[in-house]
């Protein structure tokens, strides 16, 4: 049977690329967006995770599209990079507010029926970055890394109820951003990288298809890498 989906930030990048897979596996598929246009053929439900009001608007929407969300993929992030001595208050606040409060935000809308229904899958987009720490990036990190601490205590708190919670942590993916950077600094990149290239958002895609399958039903608070060996040992 169909189930009903959600995927945060489901209009480009990781985000569509999951999305996408999950509809190609039969499922019901919507995707919020807060900036241009949501992928054809999917629901798109307009929202800014970081209003609570607006979260509560979108998940009511989807359930009365396709029913109580059974599937929520939390994707949608930000970056405002720079060093901690010139970094803003705001920079810093903002991007934890979207990354792991907005995650945060979600995930407390979808187990009210995942719990009443006694099942549910729940996957958080982390980064490898979260693992590793990288410099320039203490916002952006710390909030992938407390996606971590969030999805392990939630895991904990409801796995009796069914429900599923793993992070799946991305290393250097394929998209517009990395496309944009010099052809040195991607060289540089990838020679880190013990496969020796960026992965593919399909990637990324097929492995929280995995985790939401009936095949990973014994799989909770796991940290999934899938970033080619870049983060290995942590």
């Amino acid at each position: 049977m169909s189930r009903s989906v959600l995927v945060t930030g489901g209009n480009r990048g990781i985000g569509q690329a999951i999305a996408h897979e999950l509809a190609a596996a039969g499922d019901n598929v919507a995707v919020t967006y807060r900036s241009g246009e949501p992928p054809a053929g999917l629901l798109g439900v307009p929202c800014d995770i970081t209003d609570s009001t607006q979260v509560d608007a979108a998940f009511k929407q989807v359930e009365e599209a396709q029913g109580p969300v059974e599937v929520l993929v939390a994707n949608a992030g930000i970056t405002k990079d720079q060093l901690l001595a010139l970094m803003s208050e705001d920079d810093f606040s903002s991007v934890l507010d979207t990354n792991l409060t907005g995650a945060f935000r979600v995930a407390k809308r979808a187990v009210r029926g995942m719990m009443r229904k006694r099942t549910g899958r729940i996957v958080l987009v982390s980064s490898v970055v979260g693992l590793m720490g990288s410099g320039g990036q203490v916002n952006y990190a710390a909030s992938k890394a407390g996606l971590v601490g969030f999805g392990r205590s939630l895991a904990r708190e409801i796995g009796s109820r069914g429900i599923t919670v793993n992070i799946v942590a991305p290393g250097f993916i394929e998209t517009a951003m990395t496309a944009a950077l010099p052809e040195e600094r991607q060289a540089e990149i990838k020679k880190n990288v013990p496969l020796g290239r960026y992965g593919s958002t399909e990637e990324i895609a097929k492995t929280v298809r995995f985790l939401t399958s009936d095949g990973a039903a014994y799989i909770t608070g796991a940290v999934i890498p899938v970033d080619g060996g870049l983060g290995m040992g942590h």
